[in-house]
């Protein structure tokens, strides 16, 4: 028999207590395993130490998939304890598993080999800047990074402009902490007054902040505290 991949989120912030955040009941599941396929290990240990799960951290096995994991053969071999009965849990860096994230790849082999996965309950900040934008939640994207040299990264706002014009269709996207106010700069000169922008920085945390306005109130506004803050920017209709 198979074991089962379980997601499980972590929390976005380290400023809030984890059941503030994530429901109780995931503890279960996450006491019941003892192989983890994570985004980076040290979090991971972390994260689980802070679970309070009952077996030893130095008992638990764990296997790294990220960005520096470019062989299918590696996560292949992270799957064969799975077909051999054994249960995991994939674990990301922040928030949920498998949605901007290379937990998403090991999802994907999982069903090639019929392996059952099942989602557990979380913070994303994805889904949460949708659900606080007043944006269209029936309809959205998420593009991740712009690009960073001048004259792409416009002409790419530009596209993201007519997508959400021409499909009503909610545009979120991200940036390095540490150039957010260097793109919200070139988001307030480039998109259209009356376009809708939504900031949304270190959710979850308690100085969380989520505001709404068209890009003409946001140009007369006091620019939001995002430098080097976790932001997500939403654009729409």
């Amino acid at each position: 028999m198979k074991g089962t991949i379980y997601m499980i989120p972590c929390p976005i912030s380290e400023a809030r207590e984890l059941w503030d955040v994530l429901p109780r009941a995931n503890y279960e599941v996450m006491n019941s395993l003892d192989y983890f396929i994570v985004e980076n290990v040290r979090s991971a240990r972390r994260f689980l130490s802070k679970v309070g799960v009952e077996r030893r951290i130095e008992e638990l096995e764990f296997v790294e998939l990220n960005e520096h994991t470019t062989r299918t053969e590696e996560v292949e071999r992270m799957l064969k304890p799975l077909l051999e009965g054994r249960s995991a849990g994939v674990i990301s860096e922040a928030g949920v598993p498998g949605v901007a994230d290379p937990g998403a790849d090991i999802v994907a082999l999982a069903h090639h080999h019929g392996i059952r996965v099942v989602p557990l309950v979380g913070p994303s900040s994805i889904l949460m800047s949708v659900m606080a934008s007043g944006l269209n939640g029936q309809s959205f994207a998420f593009v991740g990074y712009l690009p960073v040299k001048d004259g792409e990264r416009e002409r790419r706002i530009k596209a993201l402009e007519r997508r959400a014009v021409e499909e009503r269709q909610a545009q979120l996207f991200i940036e390095a902490p540490y150039r957010n106010v260097k793109l919200f700069e070139v988001l307030l000169k480039t998109l259209s007054p009356k376009l809708r922008l939504t900031v949304a920085a270190d959710i979850t945390s308690p100085d969380e902040y989520i505001r709404t306005l068209r890009v003409e109130e946001w140009r007369k506004a006091t620019m939001p505290n995002i430098a080097k803050r976790p932001t997500i920017f939403v654009l729409g209709i």
